[in-house]
């Protein structure tokens, strides 16, 4: 017979037989290094895009956005207790993260067009970039305020009379954190309308 023929024990037909324990086994042992290889890469590459470094590492986050983010009470304030970017950008449950990942990749196509690559750029996009996270935060109860802030463990009674009706006013209206505070880590963009 000829060395192409199918009844080689070899060849391309042989490759199709049922595999022996063995190789089986192989086979097994290199799918679950290569599943684990590549689970472990795909988590390492979510947790290093989920630092403020990473955040900052673009120059319009940096020289934009934190800068002004750095004079809020989430930065410095007299408890210590710092929210960073991913903090209030990120959800920390997996799924949520990776949903936010993906839509992440919008914003890394426009890094590329330079969509907002001067001061100036940014400025005109602000107001619509920020309504883009006002209603993703409302949409989901603002999940990332509430990482750290809860109605249900405050004490009202140590807040401030002021903020103390507002709280009590939110709860009893079924508001989230976004509906009153927004401009809390940044600068309210310019054109914004609280009733619009």
């Amino acid at each position: 017979m000829s060395e192409g023929s199918g009844n080689q024990q070899g060849g391309w037909l042989g490759a199709l037989r049922r595999p022996s324990g063995k190789s089986l086994g192989a086979l097994l042992a290199i799918g679950i290094v290569l599943g684990v290889g590549g689970w472990g890469s795909f988590n390492w590459a979510m947790e290093l895009t989920n630092t403020e470094e990473f955040c900052i590492s673009c120059h319009e986050m940096r020289d934009f956005v934190f800068e002004e983010y750095k004079e809020t009470v989430h930065y410095n304030n007299r408890t210590g207790v710092r929210a960073t970017c991913p903090d209030c950008h990120v959800p920390k449950e997996w799924i949520y993260k990776v949903k936010r990942k993906i839509q992440a990749s919008n914003e890394l196509y426009h890094k590329a067009l330079g969509s907002i690559d001067t001061e100036e750029k940014f400025e005109e996009k602000r107001l619509q970039l920020a309504k883009n996270v006002w209603a993703a935060m409302k949409e989901t109860d603002s999940r990332e305020c509430r990482n750290c802030h809860s109605f249900e463990f405050m004490d009202l009674t140590k807040q401030e009379r002021r903020s103390q009706k507002r709280h009590e006013k939110a709860l009893s209206k079924g508001q989230t954190c976004i509906d009153c505070h927004k401009g809390v880590a940044h600068e309210l963009p310019e054109g914004y309308d609280e009733d619009s």
